[in-house]
């Protein structure tokens, strides 16, 4: 079959440029929209105490999504080739510093996300099929060391084969991953302007309204969130403004990661059509068009739900108690259906993007040689299957829960040890890690416009230097939040991203790179 390069500009790196500003606009807002926003409000508001705060960690989140995506523009038009941040930090401070961002990408970020939303597209299946459950065994828990043990349910299966399929679906080229792509996230956003439609104005209660907005701003119920440093006092949001000011940078946290991957479009830069013009106005539309929703979307639950009961959703699924609310029991399919066309979409988004990263870093010979290659679909297909592999490898291993008197944590139900998934420890420890590497990308801005200046930039960063400086202010604070009161999940993940320099001088080491970096693509 001849490769479907005949509509769209061939590369001298072999990738095909085929993505438009609308395929563009549908990454960005694909990578975004998960199951998070149906679920996330709930944790906030647990820790904010109140609707008005609740909405303020939004706008934030929506404030600095946007704020990086218009600098991240100046960055992506300057170098619009794959790898995105990769590159980027290569550029501007050194190889080491971009081969550790690739290396925790590879290593937790992308594969343990794809890991992560493929099991709650299994999760939200087993509403619709019962037999696809957590413990409905496949093989029962390996015991294999006091903290970890291996299994193998329905759901896990579940998710391994969704990874597996979207993995050979992006294998057999460009075109199918972005009809793929299109398809779902048209349709998950559709769902979601649904849920908002039916919250603001046809589910509505204006006796719920009247109670949330009253006093939107006194905390009511907020938890005590606890430092992991001994010398730290506990905080929270109803005790004193500095009390305030931790519940609602813990909270970020939380919000960010729900509207985190938006520059997802920047590791598929070389296959985007004009990408000088398109990427940052894919990256300015998406972002600002999904935080948007988002923030609609929680003022339609606090339309709906008494903030009592968003704080203590069942399983935090505040978006489902809304249907339930609205529906009754069919509410619960509803939303099951929804969220399994949201995840399926964005789990298409992550398999799509990651690779190109991993083929750009084989390209400098930083990675696998194999995985510099194309196929003949003019795709990193070694890329994708490593990144499948290593992302079902994840959803096997499980954490083996304690209690605090050190004992075996019984579930009621299956009287069986409660279980965690090893990946999502993994994610929470590099959320720290993964906000430093913000911190240094906006920081690429300053660097490469004093250490680069020749390079072209059709597109210059909106409000230099005040912005950028101000994005890395604001990170930095929520960066200094989490170390004090998250102290336990801050310092494994700096271990994660430090453990990828050896790796790093044993590549830089054993090779030259798998491929010259070619004057076009400079």
């Amino acid at each position: 079959m001849t490769p479907p390069a005949a509509t769209a500009a061939l590369e001298p790196s072999g990738l095909v440029r085929g993505l438009g500003l609308f395929d563009s606009v549908m990454i960005v807002a694909g990578t975004m929209i998960g199951s998070a926003v149906f679920i996330v409000a709930a944790d906030i508001t647990r820790n904010v105490g109140s609707s008005g705060w609740l909405l303020v960690v939004w706008i934030v989140t929506g404030v600095l999504a946007l704020v990086g995506a218009l600098c991240y523009g100046e960055l992506a038009t300057m170098m619009p080739r794959a790898g995105g941040q990769y590159v980027y930090l290569s550029e501007a401070f050194s190889p080491l510093v971009g081969f550790l961002y690739g290396w925790t990408l590879f290593a937790v970020v992308q594969t343990g996300s794809l890991a992560a939303i493929s099991i709650a597209f299994a999760r939200f299946l087993g509403i619709l099929v019962p037999g696809v459950a957590p413990d409905a065994w496949i093989i029962r828990p390996v015991a294999l060391s006091h903290s970890y043990a291996v299994s193998l349910t329905t759901q896990q299966l579940v998710a391994i084969v969704i990874i597996l399929l979207l993995t050979y679906i992006n294998t057999r080229g460009l075109q199918l991953g972005r009809l793929i792509q299109n398809t779902f996230t048209v349709a998950k956003t559709a769902a979601l302007i649904g849920v908002i439609v039916l919250g603001l104005f046809i589910a509505r209660d204006r006796s719920v309204i009247t109670a949330n907005f009253a006093d939107m701003w006194t905390p009511r119920g907020a938890a005590v969130i606890r430092p992991d440093l001994s010398w730290l006092s506990a905080a929270s949001a109803g005790a004193s403004g500095a009390g305030l000011f931790v519940a609602v940078g813990v909270s970020l946290v939380g919000a960010v990661a729900a509207a985190d991957a938006w520059f997802a479009i920047t590791y598929v830069a070389g296959e985007v059509k004009d990408p000088k013009r398109n990427i940052p106005r894919a990256l300015i539309i998406g972002t600002s068009g999904v935080v948007g929703l988002y923030l609609l979307a929680n003022l339609s639950y606090l339309f709906v739900l008494p903030l009592e009961a968003i704080q203590h959703a069942p399983d935090d699924r505040v978006a489902t108690l809304a249907l339930e609310h609205m529906f009754g029991p069919a509410g619960a399919i509803v939303m099951a259906v929804a969220i399994l066309i949201s995840t399926f979409g964005c789990a298409n988004a992550y398999t799509l993007a990651g690779a190109r990263v991993y083929w750009a870093m084989a390209r400098d010979g930083l990675f696998f040689r194999a995985t510099a290659t194309l196929n003949d679909r003019h795709v990193p297909a070694v890329a994708l299957v490593l990144q499948g592999l290593w992302a079902s490898a994840l959803v096997l291993p499980r954490t083996r829960v304690y209690g605090p008197d050190g004992l075996a944590l019984i579930d009621s139900v299956t009287h069986q040890q409660v279980l965690g998934n090893l990946y999502s420890n993994l994610l929470d420890y590099v959320v720290f890690a993964a906000l430093l590497f913000y911190i240094v990308t906006m920081a690429a801005v300053f660097v490469l416009r004093r250490r680069r200046p020749d390079l072209p930039r059709p597109y210059r960063a909106i409000g230099y230097p005040i912005v950028p400086a101000l994005y890395i202010v604001a990170i930095a604070l929520l960066s200094a939040v989490l170390l004090l009161y998250r102290t336990n999940i801050t310092w494994p993940g700096l271990i994660i991203v430090l453990s990828g320099a050896p790796i790093y001088w044993l590549r830089r080491a054993r090779s030259a790179p798998a491929v010259r970096p070619l004057a076009s693509e400079t």
